[in-house]
């Protein structure tokens, strides 16, 4: 699945930035789309923000405008460079996610933006346990992603969209109970909304 657009989407940041706008178009653009997750979250200057696979920084930029301690960790060096470049005010880990190199109990907030799609069931489990992990007690992870639409007028989109875009690994998530997941690692269902017919999902957890 996928095609060369793929390669290219993650070799040029513009090609990459214009197939973002264009897909958030769905929920009423990209800064939307990227404060989806965060809305309701108890965020100010002093809260440990951590964004997970934060890629180029996309949606660290909009954390870091309530946040004074926001950290965007990815296993991309070159996608951290991006970041480092865009959002400066954020401070970054190269690492993979189901290996964090942070202590216990560590963050207040835990965020991903259209990341887990990425990942192998095996790591999905492996990743949810880590994120419970470096929280603390009483705080929340928030993420988007892809859900299988509602709405079957939504379907021909997104379809199109995973094979250009994406790999095996965004459909098997279609499928997957996310959070039946994030419950079974200890995690309370605090929210999950979905938008664009259904073919997003934010998620909210507490621990």
């Amino acid at each position: 699945m996928a095609t060369i657009l793929r390669t290219w989407s993650y070799q040029y940041q513009w090609l990459y930035d214009g197939i973002s706008r264009l897909a958030a178009l769905a929920v009423g653009g990209e800064a939307r789309f990227r404060q989806l997750p965060l809305q309701g979250l108890p965020i100010n200057p002093e809260t440990k923000v951590l964004d997970l696979c934060c890629g180029s920084g996309q949606a660290t930029k909009f954390l870091v405008n309530s946040s004074n301690n926001v950290t965007g960790l990815d296993v991309s060096l070159v996608s951290l460079e991006r970041a480092r470049t865009n959002v400066p005010q954020a401070s970054y880990v190269e690492a993979a996610a189901e290996e964090m190199p942070f202590l216990d109990n560590q963050f207040d907030v835990v965020h991903t933006s259209a990341a887990l799609h990425e990942m192998k069931p095996s790591q999905l489990q492996a990743i949810i346990n880590e994120v419970y992990r470096v929280l603390k007690p009483g705080g929340m992870f928030a993420l988007v992603d892809f859900h299988k639409p509602t709405n079957w007028l939504f379907w021909p989109g997104l379809a199109l969209f995973l094979e250009l875009f994406e790999t095996e690994t965004a459909w098997q998530l279609l499928e997957t109970d996310l959070i039946g997941l994030l419950q079974g690692a200890g995690f309370s269902l605090l929210n999950h909304t979905l938008y664009a017919g259904g073919s997003l999902q934010v998620i909210q957890v507490g621990k």
